[in-house]
């Protein structure tokens, strides 16, 4: 039988919390360390491992995942520049070069977190990975494998064309229906009545790709109705929001 895996958890934000739960659920992995500045955020982990704010105190163990927010990566990474084992970091948008370790990598887990107790499949998430030499990437490859279905290697200009993608996919997405909400009530209209177009939406293009997924009035060059709609719309934002979009649809026929 393999040698379990150690871990130390550096960060309590959303996405160590569900790193954590998944890894507690895998009896290969053993969580060795948590770090936090704030210890309450990690409480529902008291007493599985020691809990620690100074992370001078922080021990051996064979990844070390930093998982805080992608702004403070770099900076932080230079407290743990002597650290003799693989460091990585969970993060989109950070460069692995960024890290100031000695071994460096990424771990990156491909979804959308919320801190809320909602359950996620990580079995269906994808795990991108990268590091400097065989020995790390296949450390983090099993590890990856222990969690995740989908594993693979790409390297941080991927990386980050992954992360912009998903905000455009999810985040922005996301605003629209924010967006589209607040019309609706300012018409006393529900959001319920769009679900079921969300829904038809989103398993289309499972099938089809996005180029001929595409309906409506910019793809079939509808002025007139374009036109009554930007009437319509009074929220700037939103206007500036559909005119945009509607030129890049055309432009992208």
């Amino acid at each position: 039988m393999a040698r379990k895996i150690t871990v130390n958890i550096i960060g309590g934000g959303n996405v160590a919390t569900h790193l954590i739960r998944e890894f507690l659920r895998n009896p290969e992995i053993e969580i060795n360390q948590f770090y936090s500045r704030n210890l309450d955020q990690i409480k529902e982990f008291e007493g599985i491992a020691p809990m620690i704010n100074d992370i001078s105190l922080l021990k051996p163990a064979d990844i070390s995942i930093i998982s805080i927010s992608d702004d403070a990566v770099s900076e932080f990474s230079n407290q743990l520049k002597h650290y003799a084992n693989l460091v990585v970091h969970t993060s989109g948008s950070v460069s692995i070069d960024d890290l100031k370790t000695k071994r460096k990598g990424v771990f990156y887990p491909f979804q959308t977190f919320s801190k809320a107790k909602k359950e996620i499949n990580f079995k269906e998430i994808p795990i991108l990975i990268e590091a400097q030499n065989d020995e790390d990437l296949d450390l983090l490859e099993r590890l990856g494998n222990i969690i995740s279905n989908d594993v693979q290697v790409i390297n941080s200009k991927q990386r980050m064309a992954l992360h912009i993608a998903g905000v455009l996919v999810a985040n922005f997405v996301n605003h629209l229906y924010y967006q589209a909400d607040k019309l609706l009530n300012n018409n006393e209209l529900s959001f319920d009545l769009l679900k079921p177009l969300i829904l038809e939406t989103a398993h289309k293009i499972l099938t089809i790709s996005p180029k001929n997924a595409q309906t409506g009035p910019a793809i079939r060059n509808d002025k007139m109705i374009i036109d009554k709609h930007l009437k319509f719309i009074d929220d700037k934002n939103l206007n500036d929001i559909y005119r945009l979009l509607s030129k890049s649809i055309q432009e992208n026929k």
